[in-house]
């Protein structure tokens, strides 16, 4: 095909289909046939393979050492705690694409619907998850939005934010519906330069299931068919459009408990309160923050570093121990990240779990709380396989809750065997990894020629789509299919 020129200044609508791979699109036919009408490439990604590092990565086009975002959380050294999915995007170093666009072209609009960080943020309109914590514990769907009138807007045609379909046992396809819908609304009425869509469903059921399994192909077809319409409109208005992933899932069925070794080997300490054991990260000498398959193990002492050290290498699952040089190889030595990071072998991932016996896990352990566990827990997409009658005790305090009773949702099984995917290290194939396909006929040379974009050209490539900033790599373009 003949090289055609870059088009001028157009709308430019970004899907984060988290989880879509080269392998899934076979199931996928209206993403896979964005990427015939222009173009697919490989996408690379950063280590660790998580949202939050992704997408920073994605919208600054720094990594990871540069950007400051080392995984979905870490260890808060000023402040003593772990907390993970935190929501301001103050976190986030660098210039980010919205201020890099009104830069070269004042008066450019970014609507944000879902990507993480968006708290705080300079976009025009902005939409993400906030529950309401009412004060008796209860916790109510709901999102935050700005302009602030933009909440009513979207509740009153759409309902609340569906919140307990965006994450734990009952995460579904509606999280997803809603997100379209509101970015739908969003594209049509206020017309962004830039909207920047994150859809989730292709997370649950391959984690839940597998990559390979019915439920994960089924998943892909459900999730192309719900994003649909939003391609229609996008492409109808004359946008261009751009679908990526930030990862891809692959097989994982082995948990590695690298807070419980940590703990057998005298560096982890905890604290007891009412018969529950809670990690006392002040007085640990080492203990990780899981995270999929990465986990940054923090060590208190340089003396300790080569204990701690061969404590996670000689653990069955464990594939690399990064430690600072190791990790400016990779791109993430930050300050936040641990003074080792531990990577997880192709089959295997971290789990938080730091007590030893069951009646000592805290009582949040057994429910959704994505604030309080000091890790990330796979275990909240299941209701517990062990106990017959969860969904009723789940029904039960639905009730409660309906009547204005505390309540605690205690559904969540103590152990992750039954994962079947997970994320995180870098891809061992391209077919497994992220992907970027995007509506136009033209790509930048370096592009054409590689098939491959990497994580952190992603950035100024939209804004060349966009037709402001500059173009990347070589100026000349080319065709690629």
């Amino acid at each position: 095909m003949k090289p055609v020129s870059q088009p001028g200044a157009k709308p430019l609508v970004v899907l984060d289909v988290v989880g879509m791979t080269p392998k899934l699109l076979g199931h996928m036919p209206r993403l896979r046939e964005l990427g015939q009408r222009g173009w697919q490439a490989e996408l690379g990604t950063v280590l660790p393979a998580v949202t939050c590092s992704a997408q920073s990565t994605l919208l600054t086009g720094l990594r990871p050492a540069e950007h400051g975002i080392v995984g979905n959380g870490w260890y808060f050294r000023e402040l003593g705690e772990v907390y993970l999915w935190r929501q301001h995007n103050k976190l986030v170093s660098g210039e980010k694409i919205w201020d890099a666009a009104r830069r070269y072209a004042p008066g450019h609009t970014t609507a944000n619907v879902c990507w993480w960080y968006a708290m705080g943020a300079s976009t025009d309109w902005t939409v993400t998850p906030r529950p309401i914590y009412h004060a008796d514990g209860r916790k109510s769907p709901d999102c935050y939005t700005r302009p602030p009138e933009l909440h009513d807007e979207l509740t009153a045609e759409l309902g609340a934010f569906p919140l307990f379909q965006y994450w734990g046992p009952t995460a579904s396809l509606a999280s997803t519906e809603w997100i379209v819908a509101a970015s739908r609304r969003i594209l049509a009425r206020h017309r962004p330069d830039l909207l920047l869509v994150y859809l989730p469903h292709l997370d649950y059921d391959l984690q839940r299931y597998g990559p390979d399994s019915p439920q994960a192909i089924a998943a892909a077809r459900d999730a192309d068919a719900a994003i649909a319409p939003l391609l229609q409109d996008a492409l109808t208005a004359g946008a261009s459009v751009v679908a990526l992933s930030e990862y891809g899932i692959t097989p994982a069925s082995r948990p590695v408990a690298v807070n419980r070794a940590l703990r057998a080997a005298g560096l982890l300490e905890v604290y007891t309160q009412a018969g529950m054991e809670y990690l006392d990260p002040w007085a640990s000498r080492a203990f990780a923050v899981a995270d999929h398959q990465v986990a940054h193990v923090y060590v208190a002492d340089e003396a300790d570093l080569p204990r701690a050290r061969a404590v996670v290498a000689e653990l069955p699952g464990v594939d690399q121990v990064l430690d600072r040089a190791e990790q400016a190889k990779v791109g993430l030595d930050h300050a936040r990240a641990g003074e080792l990071v531990a990577v997880a072998e192709p089959d295997a991932w971290f789990s938080y779990y730091y007590w030893l016996r069951p009646d000592a896990a805290p009582d949040f352990a057994r429910g959704v709380e994505i604030h309080r566990k000091p890790g990330y827990d796979p275990a909240e997409l299941f209701f517990n396989p062990r106990d017959p009658l969860v969904k009723a005790k789940a029904a039960a305090n639905l009730a409660r809750k309906k009547v204005g009773l505390r309540y605690a949702m205690n559904v969540v099984p103590l152990e992750g065997s039954w994962v079947r995917g997970s994320h995180g290290r870098l891809p061992d194939t391209a077919a497994d990894g992220p992907v970027l396909l995007c509506s136009e006929p033209w790509a930048p040379a370096g592009i054409e020629s590689s098939g491959r974009v990497a994580a952190t050209e992603v950035r100024d490539l939209l804004l060349e789509l966009s037709g402001v900033g500059q173009p990347v790599g070589e100026l000349d373009k080319g065709a690629l299919r």
